[in-house]
């Protein structure tokens, strides 16, 4: 990656990583209500910064994709199947974000991402793999979110402003 992108996605990727795609864990994992309140309010703080980024710009680094973007897509991609729920990151669904759904859609629909992506596999990995959080291992029948409906995106204009 060239140097002026790396400076550009190194404190995007530490924000993302340390707040959301870990912060989905920290709070799922919570043992405390003050370990859980720690890590969900800088989650959806990330997320309405996120959903702000993507009303002036396409991607999170600039006019392409980038691994920034495939960073992030990973986590928002199962958010509402099972974060949203499972690990108790219920204030708002990806899908409540006009331009971050429309953006997490886009990724999607990507040339050979959906084929890569097993929200079935997800779902039940999630739902049964965690003893202390779901004992009972019963998965939920939803939600069931439309990742191939149109994201609008395509003129590079956001969705929401």
């Amino acid at each position: 990656m060239a140097a002026p992108l790396r400076d550009t996605i190194a404190p995007i990727n530490d924000r993302i990583y340390d707040t959301l795609n870990n912060g989905v864990y920290k709070a799922g994992f919570a043992t405390t209500q003050s370990a859980y309140d720690a890590a969900i309010h800088p989650l959806f703080d990330t997320l309405d910064w996120l959903e702000d980024h993507l009303a002036t710009h396409r991607y999170l680094a600039g006019d392409r994709v980038s691994e920034a973007d495939w960073r992030l897509f990973t986590t928002l991609v199962r958010f509402d199947m099972v974060y949203h729920t499972h690990f108790k990151c219920n204030l708002r669904q990806i899908v409540d974000y006009p331009n971050l759904w429309a953006y997490t859609r886009e990724l999607y629909q990507w040339p050979g991402v959906a084929e890569t992506v097993r929200f079935d596999h997800i779902t039940r990995h999630y739902y049964f793999s965690h003893d202390s959080i779901n004992p009972h291992r019963i998965v939920p029948v939803g939600p069931s979110p439309d990742f191939n409906a149109p994201h609008g995106r395509d003129a590079g204009v956001p969705v929401a402003a």
